[in-house]
């Protein structure tokens, strides 16, 4: 298992202080969150990409996936999505970051004409991504919190290059066993996104072991050399703890849990 964490746990911090977080608490990889109050964002020059890049080079660090914010699936015209999303698998390429993170956003809208957004989008989307040597991921969140909605579109537009990103939290409020998640997943799988809260109520993020996620039963269900990235939502809750004093633990009770059994 190889092991890494989303930028989102430390909202704004300098890239070399998040390489040296890596670094010093064990993980391989980082998810960098990709919007203009961070570092590192589609507005950057190309010189500034060259650094980043070399940064995380000299680190031994993968960038494992630039994480953005397009909507694949809402209402509205395909033309500015396909270009923000065009601009995201550059960042990436730029970056040498494996992955491109997208949203479905399709709440409101007929569930048949989600899904045939995210899939035309998607599709139109997946050679540019392949020429590049990108990876686009559809996050199981908000209108496709399930597995079985995410494989469907996957499924749908049917290219290597578009796959499924499981973040646990959303199947398990959309009430999905792991292994269900994982079998309709499993095709399309880029890799799976760990946290944990209290409870449905209370999303607040938590130390992973001392919350309700499943951690252990998802975990059961990846290869052994699968990527895991814990994103640990401090941008959004202000008052959790500091990621950074949590991070060696979080590793090693990732670790303990994804052991094979002797």
């Amino acid at each position: 298992m190889k092991l890494a964490f989303s930028t989102l746990g430390v909202p704004g911090m300098p890239i070399a202080d998040v390489i040296r977080l890596a670094v010093d608490h064990g993980y391989q990889g980082v998810e960098l969150r990709a919007h203009p109050e961070e570092p590192v964002h589609p507005g950057l020059s190309s010189a500034e990409r060259a650094d980043v890049a070399e940064d995380f080079k000299k680190g031994g660090v993968e960038i494992l996936t630039v994480a953005g914010y397009v909507r694949v699936a809402a209402e509205g015209d395909d033309q500015p999505v396909l270009d923000e999303l065009a601009g995201l698998v550059e960042l990436a390429r730029d970056l040498s970051a494996l992955h491109v993170r997208v949203f479905p956003g399709g709440g409101g809208l007929d569930p048949e004409v989600a899904d045939a957004n995210a899939a035309r989008r998607l599709g139109a989307a997946a050679p540019y991504a392949a020429d590049l040597g990108v990876r686009i991921l559809l996050e199981t969140h908000d209108s496709h919190r399930a597995g079985a909605d995410v494989a469907r579109i996957a499924g749908t537009v049917g290219h290597r290059q578009v796959g499924a990103l499981w973040d646990i939290m959303h199947t398990w409020l959309a009430g999905e066993e792991p292994a269900a998640s994982h079998a309709v997943l499993a095709p399309h799988l880029g890799y799976v996104q760990v946290k944990d809260i209290a409870s449905a109520e209370d999303t607040e993020p938590l130390a992973l072991g001392a919350g309700v996620l499943p951690l252990g039963a998802c975990l059961d269900t990846l290869d052994a050399d699968s990527w895991v990235c814990w994103e640990y939502e401090k941008r959004w809750h202000p008052d959790a703890a500091e990621l950074p004093g949590l991070l060696s633990a979080g590793r090693e009770h990732l670790l303990r849990l994804g052991a094979p059994e002797q």
